[in-house]
């Protein structure tokens, strides 16, 4: 059998092993620094007692009791191309097929370690619900909660998130009767941010702000995070007790001493079949990849998990010597259910329409359900909807 090498265990890069092991094909061998698939969406309910940490992990060993394949934990430090190689920290692997998904790295603004996110390391969850306790527990505070754009590649930022943390935050502190005595404050440095999901769209969530009195600060560049706020270009500075900021992501520093094509932001170049410019063999997924589309493009879950479908299905085309390939611009939209805690709105955005829902109580538990869905569907216990 030849060798499929995949390179990262998150959305795109599980879901491209377990196509391909569904076909039985190939030596299929999957490498994570982490032996748990991390479900991002469902992490914002860690900070505010919604969910336990360990609810949100998927353990690979549960994935490979279904779908065979090879797991191997390590951190990837060189890719060889010529040579079919790549070196990680304790393996050296080869293959016939090589599947880039091991995701982006974030930006790094001065002062950084100053600020928490929800999108970055999984454990960070457990210090921002620590962080947030300890604000409960004093009853009054300023919290501020933000994210930041990549003007190399505007398809890295990831807004969502943010939106969905302050408002379960707000919902969170009212049920507990002291949201009075809580300043919350939105910021972002562009001056529309969630402008990606539409119109209709920045009009409900100015409304929702409106509505939960949480503060807007947008339009300034951030010039450093300091131990008790955000100074910004003008050097105003917005003082805060807890900052939770998801920085834009750019390509991992390992793909500079590649012979991989890369974009100004840093991601591996990519066709329709996210095969890699010069390398037939060499496919590019998820995150890691440079998307092309409209201006609107986003890097999403539910993309990066069409990218590994895709991607699965070109490889056994190409063994085949099959012609007919499956692109992934033709999937690219934007799909979320963006809950509050006690609610939530479905966000929906392509070509054609662009809206968002509001869905009062029933969201929310949409949200949930989603959860244990992608559970289940993960561990091959219930099987998967279409276009779901």
């Amino acid at each position: 059998m030849k060798k499929v090498l995949i390179l990262g265990g998150g959305f795109a890069g599980l879901q491209t092993a377990i196509e391909l092991q569904k076909k039985n094909m190939f030596e299929i061998t999957l490498v994570s620094e982490r032996d748990y698939l991390y479900l991002y969406p469902i992490s914002i309910w860690v900070p505010v007692h919604l969910k336990e940490f360990e609810d949100v992990k998927v353990p690979l060993s549960g994935i490979q009791k279904k779908y065979p394949f090879k797991v191997i934990i390590d951190r990837v430090t060189g890719i060889q191309l010529t040579e079919k190689k790549v070196t990680c920290g304790i393996n050296n692997l080869t293959y016939d097929y090589l599947v880039l998904a091991f995701g982006a790295e974030k930006m790094q603004h001065k002062g950084i370690n100053n600020t928490l996110s929800i999108c970055a390391k999984p454990e960070m969850a457990l210090d921002i619900r620590d962080k947030l306790d300890e604000l409960i527990q004093r009853k009054s505070g300023k919290i501020s909660i933000g994210f930041g754009g990549n003007p190399n590649d505007l398809s890295a930022v990831r807004g969502g998130p943010a939106f969905e943390l302050i408002f379960n935050i707000h919902n969170y502190l009212k049920k507990k009767k002291i949201r009075d005595n809580f300043e919350l404050t939105f910021f972002a440095p562009m001056n529309e941010p969630g402008a990606k999901m539409g119109k209709g769209a920045l009009a409900m969530i100015d409304k929702m702000f409106s509505g939960f009195n949480i503060k807007k600060h947008f339009g300034k560049k951030i010039k450093e995070f300091v131990p008790d706020g955000i100074v910004f270009e003008d050097d105003s500075k917005l003082d805060s007790d807890l900052i939770m900021f998801i920085a834009a992501g750019t390509g991992p520093a390992v793909l500079k001493n590649t012979d991989l094509p890369l974009n100004q932001a840093g991601f591996i170049k990519i066709n329709d079949y996210c095969q890699v410019p010069g390398f037939s063999n060499v496919y590019a997924i998820g995150d890691i990849a440079a998307l092309e589309g409209p201006e609107w493009t986003a890097k999403q879950g539910h993309i990066a998990e069409q990218m590994g479908r895709n991607t699965a299905y070109n490889i056994v085309a190409a063994e085949k010597d099959n012609k007919s390939l499956k692109g992934y611009k033709e999937h690219l939209n934007i799909l979320c259910v963006m809950d509050t805690g006690n609610g939530a709105a479905f966000v929906f955005r392509n070509n054609k329409n662009g809206f968002m829902i509001p869905m009062p109580v029933v969201g929310h538990w949409m949200k949930k359900g989603w959860g244990v869905y992608s559970k289940l569907t993960k561990l091959g216990r219930f099987p998967r909807l279409p276009g779901l």
